[in-house]
């Protein structure tokens, strides 16, 4: 067998890295790809005997309690993505945000934050929102890339808003609190929400042709409350599963059981349920747990035999010999994140780079919480970012066919813009986050 040792941690870590390009290019799935990987370095560089200890990091990253809760919130998405409960609470925001211009697409983000609050799956959203709102906003006479944009960038928004499944697995990956780094990241997500409001009104009130105008018919008594009733459900189950977080009644995995007992509770009041619905849910669920779980395992032996080669202590060296400017190190990790983005998904990234840039924030003096907060908000980025930003292809499957992919990314561009404004403050002003 050739030995790998041989080569060094310089050339072992380069080696390593190409053979990772090599095989996503041929378009192997990433979990397999870092699980081959992992085998043979570990079998080239340490031999046989070596492999029990991959095997045991990878058991102690799936047994882990906390990762119950990431099943829970996609079985409410899930379910949500199957009942009625979108569209009744996006209906009913039509009280607040029909008397302005550009109101549609204000209420399309508003309810972008109350979904992204009840399960925090972003593909589901996306699919829900390009279903609900932006037909609508298309027919009413909205410009067609501020309605494409606003669809993509509120549905990703559930990245930011707790209880969200990307800060989960960075709390999984860092080891730190759960319930810190949602509290840490409330008021940022809603600082980005509120850019995507801010934009969508300025463009509305000084382009033209860029929304119609507000609507001036009164609503009926009745009709405002039968709207009222829509948004009833959802808030009472943003209210159970959050507020048992922030309120210390619930650890976050008992608040994501509390999460899908409401969405069922919701659907069974609603007389929407049915076993088929959830069985499909389930089905959902399993598919999407089945993805997450397999990338953290591949994820979890690569960087095992890494670091048992020594490599991330020489990945560590060399990120902070890059300056002696702490700033310039973060920002520098930042571009990492942001290239990943444009070709990884999002929990192969966590994965492979935070057991090697956590330990260098914390050795700088930085606090993992808001690392993680700024982590999750570059991870905004990466869903909306060209050549395979996500969320365009979540849309592009419910889109019209006149809508290609070419002018869903043209569309994102503003709303990049906004969210590396986000980073960008966040990163100068890290008190946003209450650390």
């Amino acid at each position: 067998m050739f030995d790998l040792q041989s080569l060094g941690i310089e050339y072992g870590t380069l080696a390593m890295f190409v053979l990772l390009l090599g095989f996503l290019i041929t378009g192997m799935p990433l979990a397999f790809v870092t699980l081959l990987i992992a085998l043979i370095f570990t079998l080239g560089w340490f031999g046989p005997m070596a492999v029990p200890l991959i095997t045991s990091r990878v058991y102690s990253f799936v047994s882990s309690f906390v990762f119950v809760s990431v099943p829970m919130f996609v079985m409410m998405a899930a379910i949500l993505d199957r009942s009625g409960i979108a569209r009744d609470l996006f209906e009913a925001m039509r009280l607040f945000g029909g008397r302005l211009k550009g109101g549609v697409a204000v209420q399309t983000i508003f309810v972008a934050v109350i979904l992204a609050a009840m399960s925090g799956i972003i593909g589901g959203e996306i699919v829900l929102l390009g279903l609900l709102a932006l037909p609508q906003m298309l027919r009413q006479g909205y410009d067609k890339n501020l309605a494409i944009g606003v669809v993509c960038a509120g549905g990703s928004l559930g990245t930011m808003v707790p209880p969200s499944i990307v800060l989960i697995i960075y709390g999984l990956t860092a080891n730190v609190s759960i319930g810190d780094l949602f509290t840490a990241s409330f008021i940022p997500g809603f600082m980005l929400a509120g850019f995507y409001v801010a934009y969508v009104l300025f463009r509305s009130y000084t382009g033209d042709n860029i929304a119609p105008p507000p609507r001036t018919e009164k609503i009926p008594t009745e009709e405002k409350i039968r709207l009222l009733k829509g948004l009833f459900l959802p808030i009472l189950v943003v209210i159970c599963v959050l507020g048992s977080i922030y309120g210390g009644i619930a650890s976050v995995t008992e608040a994501s059981a509390v999460g899908v007992a409401g969405v069922v509770a919701s659907t069974i009041v609603r007389r929407e349920f049915s076993l088929s619905m959830l069985k499909a849910a389930s089905l959902q669920t399993l598919s999407t747990c089945g993805m997450i779980v397999w990338i953290g395992i591949g994820a979890s032996a690569l960087v095992g035999v890494f670091n048992l080669m020594g490599g991330i202590k020489f990945v560590s060296a060399l990120i902070t010999g890059i300056s002696d400017d702490p700033t310039i190190i973060i920002l520098f990790m930042m571009l990492i994140l942001f290239v990943l983005g444009m070709f990884l998904d999002w929990v192969g990234i966590a994965l492979l780079t935070m057991p090697i840039f956590v330990p260098i924030i914390k050795q700088l003096g930085y606090d993992p919480v808001w690392f993680g907060v700024l982590f999750a908000m570059n991870m905004q980025v990466s869903f909306l970012s060209p050549p395979f930003g996500p969320a365009a292809f979540y849309l592009k499957s419910v889109a019209p066919p006149d809508i290609t992919l070419g002018t869903i990314f043209k569309a994102l561009v503003p709303f990049i813009c906004l969210q590396v404004l986000a980073v960008a403050l966040l990163i100068i002003f890290p008190g946003i986050t209450g650390r």
